[in-house]
């Protein structure tokens, strides 16, 4: 018997992903046409003789989670429950605090997946890896290549080549150690709670010794990464499975658009049935495209490629919209231009206007290259990237927003360039 485990962190954790995260929790943000995280448990229910899946972290239940929840037992058909902590507890911290729940049932093995990562979830092949390589009791993280530079924003793994055993591990490091970067997605059993447990106990005595201020929650709060990984290495106890599939992170809305990409282009061989074709009476398809059938096209529209239009969205005669995501009841009014953007809830963007940011894809000539999570001002100023429309913002006619970020419930009545619209 098997068990998943999402890391779905919390309100806080989200801010780079702002003002989209405002209006719904970042996990339930919509990539390529579905919640973030139904690409996660879609994965996890498909592996054999999975039970149960767990969502851990630290929103306050809401409707739209529970719905989210209720809708995904039933078309999955496997028990999924969302535990909330009392505080962020970490990566290694979550896990630890729901131990019980967790290894309810006794389940040989447990898969821990962090929800702001969009991949192949090449689960079974963990499996069968951990089968075949070290002990019954060992652990699996899933790790792929990055270039030089880029790896020093992962956690490094040096390994065995011969038996990928994990010999040294360091999170983000301050020079070149490995281009085999964490990939966020681990295959572990009830032992690892042993190693947790060890770092739990350290860090209480290290409270006693120290002013009383929230001690437990510190004692508790344990990163999988930095205080697990690192001592564990070289002790033939981790190993690392290496994936040549498509990986990358969701930190940034930016980094929406490019995961979009990456699953709308797998859709070809898991979902073929989500992506939009070129039929008689419907608009002008270019590349790969997913449309809600509640939204309403003119056929003398085009679309992409890499665009995704959520539920109810109006787009009228002659407009054009590539690599971007559309989110429901968004009007798009005739001849309007929207490239390299998400537009939000509600929003309109009038007649003949033209929305655009400047992509933040990796560089396409690196097969190694992963996308980069830009901080939002880079030497004073806003850093170029993709256009944001927060929800129910107006765009009148003939106006042109480039490379901006415009919050909720505006309306704007002239052009803007590289500018937070607050």
């Amino acid at each position: 018997m098997l068990k998943a485990v999402i890391l779905i962190g919390g309100p806080q954790k989200g801010t780079r992903f702002r003002p989209l995260s405002f209006e719904v929790p970042k996990p339930l943000f919509p990539v390529a046409g579905v919640p973030m995280l139904q690409h996660h448990i879609e994965a996890c229910a498909k592996v054999p003789n999975m039970k149960e899946i767990l969502l851990i972290g630290f929103y306050q239940p809401n409707e739209e989670l529970t719905r989210f929840l209720f809708n995904a037992q039933q078309e999955f058909k496997i028990s999924i429950r969302y535990l909330q902590e009392y505080a962020a507890l970490g990566t290694g911290g979550g896990i630890y605090h729901f131990r019980d729940q967790i290894i309810s049932g006794s389940p040989e093995a447990f898969f821990v997946l962090n929800a702001d990562v969009c991949s192949a979830f090449p689960l079974t092949e963990m499996l069968s890896f951990q089968k075949e390589h070290g002990e019954p009791n060992s652990f699996v993280i899933l790790g792929t290549t990055a270039n030089r530079k880029q790896s020093l924003n992962y956690g490094c793994i040096v390994e065995n080549e011969g038996t990928n055993e994990v010999l040294h591990y360091v999170e983000k490091p301050s020079t070149f150690v490995s281009d085999i970067i964490n990939c966020g997605i681990y295959l572990f059993n009830p032992d690892i709670f042993q190693h947790i447990g060890t770092v739990f106990q350290k860090n209480q005595q290290d409270m006693l010794l120290e002013e009383p201020t929230n001690g437990w929650h510190r004692a508790e709060a344990i990163r999988l990464e930095q205080d697990i990984f690192t001592a564990m290495a070289g002790q033939g106890k981790l190993y690392v499975y290496k994936t040549l599939s498509f990986w990358s992170q969701i930190k940034s809305a930016g980094s929406a658009i490019y995961a979009s990409r990456l699953y709308l282009n797998q859709y070809h061989t898991t979902h073929p049935e989500r992506l939009a074709s070129n039929k008689e009476g419907g608009p002008k398809i270019s590349g790969n495209v997913y449309i809600h059938p509640t939204a309403n096209i003119d056929p003398t529209a085009m679309l992409g490629p890499n665009v995704s239009i959520g539920t109810g969205v109006t787009i009228g005669a002659g407009v054009r919209v590539r690599e971007s995501i559309i989110l429901h009841g968004a009007n798009l009014q005739d001849h309007c231009c929207v490239l390299n953007s998400i537009v939000g809830w509600d929003s309109t963007i009038g007649k003949w206007a033209r929305v655009e940011g400047t992509p933040s894809d990796p560089n396409p000539n690196d097969p190694y290259a992963k996308i980069d999570s830009e901080t939002l001002f880079r030497d004073g100023k806003l850093t170029p990237s993709i256009t944001i429309l927060g929800c129910n913002v107006s765009i009148p006619s003939e106006v042109i927003i480039l490379n901006s970020i415009v919050l909720p419930h505006k309306d704007l009545n002239r052009s803007f360039k590289n500018q937070i619209i607050l």
